[in-house]
């Protein structure tokens, strides 16, 4: 078992690309973690990583050994898991990285009840808009918005969803504008734009039953956030782009969605992950928010 234990130890700081990053996120002390590498580095009889001031890396021994222990720690975490989930008590802390205007306006109810439902999972999670290291940065997922960019070979983006887009506007702002009827009709009002960069002509493409027409959208209000757009809405400034279903407290907010009979094409939303072989928790919470965004289709 201290073999097993040494592996993941060894897989985490590999991961990490140094001891101190492995050290804060399996949140023990730096000193303890060398010590217990250098035991393995003793067992196995090879040097497992060069150690210089700057930086770590691992030898030709060391990137041999971590492509058998990846997937020994990584089974070796499933078949535990998968016991206590046979017991229904999936447990452990659950690293996700996910947007900002996602995660406070649609995932956050999803966030709560998949909380409720399995008590001894713990959450980190991040809402930075800085991209980041999967693996160096030790999370289990990250929630993307938009087409998949490009990633490493040893990451998987699974589709988990479609976020429908539609226009809104507050009943304010509608009762003081022209009429807004046809997409066409977007020329003779103040568009709340998101995009970037700020200065580029927006154009915005919009589908119905049987037409797709594209708009050329103007506004005084260009931004790249859309709670502030939607907030701008809300308070009578123009027409906004709106995802998912108006909430409760948007409708209390005299929020509205304007031509109904017109959609924008649903932005994608998906899961990246470090392989196949997820902890159970992670699978678990990837089904919660898949079920989540299809309540908002």
């Amino acid at each position: 078992m201290e073999l097993l234990a040494n592996m993941e130890l060894f897989v985490a700081v590999a991961k990490a690309k140094g001891f101190r990053r492995a050290a804060e996120i399996l949140e023990m002390p730096n000193s303890t973690l060398s010590r217990r590498i250098a035991d393995l580095e003793r067992l196995v009889g090879v040097r497992l990583f060069h150690r210089t001031t700057r930086k770590v890396e691992l030898t030709e021994a060391g990137q041999a050994y971590f492509r058998r222990c990846e997937g020994i720690v990584a089974e070796a975490h499933i078949a535990h898991e998968a016991l206590l989930e046979r017991a229904e008590q999936p447990s452990g802390v659950l690293r996700v990285s996910m947007p900002v205007d996602l995660a406070i306006y649609y995932l956050a109810p999803a966030l709560k009840e998949f909380g409720e439902r399995y008590p001894l999972i713990d959450f980190e999670l991040d809402l930075t808009p800085r991209r980041i290291d999967l693996v160096a940065d030790g999370f289990d997922c990250a929630i993307r918005m938009g087409e998949p960019v490009s990633m490493p070979a040893s990451l998987i983006a699974k589709p988990i969803g479609l976020l429908p887009r539609h226009l809104c506007a507050s009943a304010t702002y509608l009762a003081g504008a022209p009429p807004l009827r046809h997409p066409r009709d977007l020329a003779e009002h103040q568009c709340l734009l998101i995009q970037a960069p700020l200065r580029q002509q927006a154009q915005w493409t919009l589908i119905s039953e049987t037409e797709t027409i594209t708009v050329a959208a103007k506004g005084r209000y260009a931004m790249n956030n859309v709670g502030l757009s939607r907030m701008m809405a809300i308070l009578g400034m123009g027409v906004a782009v709106s995802a998912g279903r108006e909430t409760p407290e948007d409708i209390a907010a005299g929020l509205q969605c304007v031509l109904p009979g017109w959609r924008f094409a649903p932005i994608p939303v998906y899961a990246v992950i470090e392989s196949r072989l997820i902890p159970s928790r992670v699978r678990l919470f990837i089904n919660h928010i898949n079920e989540s965004l299809a309540a908002h289709a």
